[in-house]
């Protein structure tokens, strides 16, 4: 029986071993897919999971929950062998081991890029995982608590001071979910004034959000400031050591929670697959989302699809003629990878990937949004509708849909949750404070 290795299980992984499952017949081949964490993220929902609005487990989809027909490795693939096909994996605990296959999908994703910026490394956190975005609301809770027995000076405005570098969709949703939250933390806390609380944005472009027209941009803009957060264009991260951001401008800004979302890139771990990569480290693909060498050559039974590959775009909307790395993407290469995979086994044509961006929403904190497609634009409360709408069909699984639209139903009744469980970062701590230990 033909075996199939998919390397990566978020979305484009998550939705090729999902549609196989759905299209392979009884005994057509075994599904094998293999991802360090047991679970696929939904990467829209971490700015509302930042801001309390939706449960952290409810913007995660089990892998071994809906993928019963696949075999799920919790591992990682540490190299690839392309002539020999097999497939080094690594487990957390035990000994690696190597694994054969017939057909290899690499959906590995992407991680977040960085710059060689003094400080950032040290001090400043992603919005690319469930534990990130969890950690953020925790932080930002955890600050208000702290903030609230301290007088007017420094250490409180720098506790109540929150920045965000990048201004793509990912940093000004969770700029502006986090502003909200902080407005409404504000009237829980009589020590706090909402002028004492500080958001910053940095981008270096000379715009936000270039996902939407100019004209929706500055909407937004003036939206935030509106709110009360501040947007530096124009502007540049010269460091960040202790916390302290200075900027090109010569500002300086001291801030105890920095988050990072300035652009991600293809997972360094392709470089370890054999595989023909581009010049940002991307896995060379044709529209038909097979892989070739440099020269146009077809590698054998080698597929790849979302952030990890350099799919061309042709709807010719795509950056430099390629599908930029989204959501939208991946979860259609994947079904689309699904597709072409069944079809070679049944020795069939596959057929080339190409879709046309349907647009892009984006949630601005409670009943406020953006939504842009084409030349056609809606902001406020109906392009909050369409944002909740659109990412609530989208969410894999009826069950996890279930959960998360109960939870926009529940805390539309009860507010969001505040809540903060920080010590869950040390859960040993409690213990250890009191545990008895041998005398000297």
């Amino acid at each position: 029986m033909p075996h199939i290795l998919i390397v990566g299980g978020g979305y484009a992984g998550f939705y090729t071993a999902w549609k196989l499952q759905k299209h392979l017949r009884r005994g057509e081949a075994s599904v094998t897919m293999v991802d360090p964490l047991p679970y696929m993220t939904y990467q829209p929902f971490l700015p509302e999971v930042a801001a309390g609005s939706i449960e952290p487990r409810y913007a995660v989809v089990s892998h071994r929950r809906h993928l019963k027909k696949t075999r799920i490795i919790t591992a990682k693939v540490t190299a690839v062998d392309p002539e020999r096909k097999v497939a080094t994996i690594t487990p957390e605990v035990g000994d690696p081991w190597e694994e054969s296959y017939d057909t290899l999908v690499v959906t590995a994703g992407a991680v977040t890029r960085t710059f060689p910026i003094p400080g950032v490394a040290d001090v400043a956190i992603g919005m690319k995982t469930i534990e990130e975005a969890t950690n953020v609301r925790d932080r930002v809770l955890a600050n208000f608590d702290r903030a609230s027995n301290l007088p007017d000076g420094p250490l409180k405005r720098r506790l109540l001071t929150f920045a965000v570098i990048g201004g793509g969709f990912a940093g000004i949703e969770t700029f502006a979910e986090l502003r909200n939250l902080v407005s409404f933390l504000v009237r829980q806390y009589p020590t706090i004034e909402f002028e004492e609380t500080s958001f910053h944005l940095v981008e270096a472009m000379g715009r936000i959000m270039p996902e939407v027209s100019l004209e929706t941009s500055l909407w937004v803009l003036a939206d935030l400031a509106k709110r009360g957060a501040t947007v530096h264009l124009d502007t540049q991260l010269s460091s960040a050591v202790d916390g302290k951001l200075e900027l090109s401008t010569g500002e300086v800004i001291e801030s105890d929670l920095v988050i990072w979302t300035a652009g991600v890139m293809a997972n360094p771990a392709a470089k370890n697959f054999g595989l023909p990569l581009d010049a940002r480290g991307r896995v060379n693909a044709q529209p038909d989302l097979r892989v070739i060498d440099a020269d146009g050559v077809v590698v054998p039974d080698t597929w790849t699809a979302g952030d990890v590959s350099a799919v061309p775009d042709l709807s010719g909307g795509g950056v430099q003629g390629y599908c930029v790395p989204n959501a939208q993407h991946a979860v259609r290469q994947g079904k689309r990878l699904a597709k072409n995979v069944v079809a070679v086994l049944r020795g069939e044509d596959p057929i080339e990937y190409k879709h046309k961006n349907l647009g892009a929403v984006a949630g601005l904190g409670l009943y406020n949004g953006v939504f842009q497609s084409g030349k056609f634009a809606m902001r406020g409360f109906l392009a909050w509708l369409a944002h909740r709408g659109y990412h609530g069909m989208a969410m894999p699984t009826w069950e996890r849909k279930l959960r998360v639209i109960n939870e926009w139903i529940v805390n539309f009744v009860l507010r969001r949750d505040t809540v903060a469980i920080e010590a869950q970062v040390n859960p040993r701590g409690a213990f250890e404070e009191f545990a008895a230990r041998p005398k000297a």
